[in-house]
């Protein structure tokens, strides 16, 4: 093993130096007006961290909501029983977050918030969060996923992880980090370092894993390391390329991009427990960047067997029965499923530009969702409401986000280098 690999293997997750900063840059037209007011503190076991301050900008973020600001609450009730409904809706609010943090015991922080409809002045919902010190912020994010969903009737997705590339320099010299953080962007761990490309990173279905390639040794190997010790195992660096990993749905199974020798690429399965490898595409074609549908019954590829890039569809029981998914643009590739398997996301290009769209399953309808010049890496959020992906700001990767419906759209801005091909990770279990 060279001093490099060493090195790495050994490597566990640290803080990362640059952050992201969520940019709304469209919102929907008639966001919910919404109160949330300060919670009631338990000091010093809070260590003065203000979780309203993180529920109002996860939902002022997701660009379906304004919230008030704190300067113009004329009372900041903790309670349900302390809340004038009637005053709120008034001043053009509706609906009310109240909270309250305790301390019952040395080693745990309790975090109770409260949902209050203005208009009706009844109680909508009340949660209890248990935390520590160390997990406010994650409780925080937990009950934006509570008020997200009793308000809007989806699962939200604030509690949720993201993984990402950042690359700092300039050729030769660049360095590359693989980075996990919040959905929001803080937080943020490395938890890989190189100065070789790290690219395409997938999640396990249990959170707990991330699959990428790497090029630390020069030549390209799949590797899948758990993201809370930095444990790391190389699972495929055969001749020619080993890329583009995909889980399987149950997490027993990889979908690789495998070259072998003779330098055509095709899609393979390998069983992570047996090691055995099962090819699933065999034509003269490119074939890569596999995507499972959520049943692990089906994937969809990118291929040029038409002639350009377009996405296709096999049944894993049946391989050689392939089915073409996308037409329209003369370039479609990089397929990603939704959640519930109804939607695929891709790459698409209009004229010059290469954009994220969405198509609907059953009835073939594409929708263009964003409009920059080099849109890429689309991966949906676990509720399926979102995707996020990596677009460009001048001559910088960035991230970003759009909203299924292309109503609300962010940018993840990065202080320092350019950040690239963003995954969203799978709920907590």
């Amino acid at each position: 093993m060279t001093l490099l690999a060493a090195a790495l293997s050994a490597l566990a997750p640290q803080a990362a130096r640059a952050d992201l900063q969520i940019l709304i840059t469209k919102g929907v037209t008639d966001p919910i007006p919404i109160a949330i007011v300060p919670f009631a503190r338990a000091v010093p076991a809070d260590g003065g961290f203000d979780v309203a301050a993180v529920v109002q900008h996860d939902l002022e973020s997701s660009g379906r909501f304004r919230a008030l600001q704190r300067r113009d609450m004329l009372t900041q009730p903790a309670s349900v029983a302390d809340v004038q409904a009637a005053d709120w809706k008034a001043a053009g609010e509706d609906y009310v977050v109240v909270g309250r943090v305790t301390a019952p015991t040395a080693s745990e922080i309790d975090v109770n918030c409260d949902l209050i409809n203005t208009q009706t002045g009844q109680l909508v919902g009340s949660q209890k969060f248990i935390a520590s010190s160390a997990s406010l912020r994650n409780a925080a994010h937990q009950i934006s996923d509570f008020v997200y969903q009793k308000i809007l009737g989806v699962r939200g997705a604030f509690a949720t992880r993201i993984a990402y590339v950042s690359v700092q320099g300039k050729p030769p010299a660049e360095h590359y980090q693989l980075i996990v953080a919040d959905a929001d962007g803080e937080n943020p761990k490395v938890v890989l370092e190189s100065p070789q490309p790290i690219m395409s990173p997938a999640w396990s279905p249990d959170e707990q894993w991330l699959a990428y390639v790497s090029f630390e040794n020069r030549v390209s190997g799949v590797y899948v390391q758990r993201v809370r010790t930095g444990e790391r195992r190389l699972i495929s660096a055969r001749a020619g390329v080993n890329g583009a990993p995909a889980f399987s749905p149950d997490g027993s199974r990889m979908a690789l991009t495998l070259s072998g020798s003779g330098g055509n690429l095709d899609i393979w399965l390998l069983d992570l427990n047996s090691q055995l490898l099962t090819r699933l595409t065999d034509d003269p074609a490119v074939d890569t960047e596999a995507a499972w549908s959520p049943d692990g019954k089906s994937i969809y590829f990118t291929s040029d067997r038409a002639g350009g890039p377009q996405i296709y569809k096999l049944d894993i029981a049946q391989s050689k029965r392939v089915q073409r998914i996308t037409f329209g643009s003369g370039y479609n590739a990089r397929p990603r499923v939704s959640p519930d398997g109804k939607q695929i996301a891709f790459v698409t290009r209009e004229g010059s530009n290469y954009r994220i769209a969405v198509q609907d399953l059953a009835s073939g309808t594409v929708s263009v969702l964003t409009h920059g010049s080099l849109d890429e890496s689309p991966s949906f959020a676990p509720n399926g409401a979102t995707i996020i992906y990596s677009g460009r700001d001048g001559e910088f990767g960035t991230l970003q986000t759009v909203s299924v419906d292309g109503l609300v759209t962010q940018r993840l801005k990065s202080d320092q280098g350019e950040v690239r091909e963003p995954v969203w990770g799978p709920f907590p279990r």
